[in-house]
């Protein structure tokens, strides 16, 4: 029963880029960081994240919404974020290439190849040879 109601839940994808397609994660603290961000800016407020993966120049989350305050919680997050990367590398001006995007994932087959399109992605990049490797 519990992943009947999973699989029927409202399931997003969210992906943004930095702009003009540059590195929004130059460092490896950049990442940890990023990460503590998401655990305090949307777990914390009514959305699990099911997938993620952190790029160099943009992510994606594959989050279930529990409640209907994505849009605040995903300006806040990347409001955090850039401000904070623009006081480590004294840089002004926008990170991410615009507001962030969403699809909403409604049927059962693409959330699974979305799942695999997440995880896959460094794969895909050349980044790593195998997924757990990122």
């Amino acid at each position: 029963m519990g992943n009947f109601v999973f699989l029927n839940s409202f399931k997003n994808h969210i992906y943004n880029r930095g702009n003009n397609r540059q590195n929004i994660f130059l460092e490896r603290k950049n990442y940890i960081y990023f990460l503590r961000l998401l655990k305090e800016h949307l777990t914390n407020n009514a959305v699990d994240i099911i997938a993620y993966c952190l790029m160099p120049n943009h992510y994606h989350l594959l989050v279930y919404l529990r409640d209907d305050i994505l849009s605040d919680t995903m300006k806040s997050l990347s409001l955090a974020y850039t401000k904070a990367i623009n006081k480590r590398f004294n840089r002004s001006g926008v990170l991410f290439q615009g507001r962030f995007q969403s699809i909403n994932v409604s049927q059962t087959e693409y959330l699974f190849h979305l799942c695999r399109y997440i995880h896959l992605n460094p794969v895909k990049a050349g980044i790593v040879d195998q997924p757990g490797e990122w």
